[in-house]
């Protein structure tokens, strides 16, 4: 098992920015294809974006392409979602997620592994 920390959640006015980081304690980080979802109020869990083991390749829900960025450092441990020209609509908790796999993926089942989650609030 590995243990998964978001941070960087908070409120922004639409057309702003967050970055959101995920910490892991995982002696195997550079080996685990990793992701982002959230899950608004009343709703399901969605993708949100994905990214291989080096992130070399990374791959992203059309509602955020364009303007979110998912990036690691592996000798960080640490997964990064930077979130540009948010709208209300991304209003959500965020989590990270990491699989027992090099190769990105989409579907949450897809990973073992699941941080607590940190709020993003975005007002119009």
């Amino acid at each position: 098992q590995i243990q998964l920390v978001e941070s960087g959640g908070g409120s922004a006015q639409a057309g702003g920015s967050l970055r959101l980081s995920c910490a892991a304690s995982d002696r195997s980080f550079s080996s685990r294809a990793l992701g982002w979802f959230r899950q608004a109020p009343g709703k399901e869990r969605e993708f949100v974006a994905t990214i291989n083991w080096s992130g070399g390749t990374t791959y992203y829900a059309d509602s955020v392409k364009g303007r979110f960025i998912i990036s690691r450092d592996n000798a960080k441990n640490t997964v990064y979602l930077q979130m540009n020209s948010l709208e209300p609509e991304d209003t959500a908790a965020y989590y990270c997620a990491a699989r027992n796999s090099i190769g990105m993926a989409t579907a949450k089942n897809e990973y073992p592994y699941w941080g607590q989650g940190t709020r993003v609030t975005v007002s119009s």
